[in-house]
């Protein structure tokens, strides 16, 4: 089923078919961490990769108290942007030979994904409101809030010493 699918008829629709992308989205996430923290060389990267898998696992527990509150099965849908994203990750990080340039090209793979994820939640935030749904709105903004945090805390790193020590 394709984002815009004939399936999809109402706004409840459309929130349960984003919800089951970012679902999908954040267990292929939980598949794709351990290979970047294998591959990040700077601890302070290991460490915040580590910190965001478990933010992840339950970041999965609360989309599954979602689905739950909103009286729908658990599942995700294929979402080809973030195995695109994720695809991409691990092509460019076999490519590298430098530790210091892949440290940097990891954080900015890491950042693709949680800019994802941040326009997913950010938009199932809005949905759930509008459907009367704060129950569920108050779940997916912790999720936002977390992955608004890790971005940022990624910007930071490679600003303040990763970029600088690939160049």
């Amino acid at each position: 089923m394709g984002f815009f699918s004939k399936d999809i008829k109402t706004m409840d629709d459309l929130f349960v078919h984003t919800l089951r992308d970012i679902y999908y989205a954040e267990n292929q996430i939980v598949k794709a961490l351990p290979e970047m923290i294998d591959k990040a060389t700077d601890q302070a990267l290991k460490d915040s990769f580590e910190k965001h898998l478990q933010e992840t696992h339950v970041q999965i527990e609360r989309l599954e108290q979602v689905f739950a509150q909103h009286g729908v099965d658990v599942s995700g849908v294929n979402c080809p942007a973030i195995d695109g994203i994720l695809e991409e990750t691990d092509d460019i990080a076999g490519e590298v030979d430098d530790d210091r340039v892949l440290d940097a090209a990891l954080i900015a793979a890491a950042q693709a994904v949680e800019h994802y994820e941040i326009t997913r939640y950010g938009t199932l935030v809005a949905w759930a409101k509008q459907l009367g749904r704060p129950d569920c709105a108050a779940l997916l903004q912790q999720n936002l809030d977390e992955e608004m945090k890790t971005d940022k805390g990624l910007t930071v790193m490679a600003e303040n010493h990763i970029n600088a020590a690939a160049a």
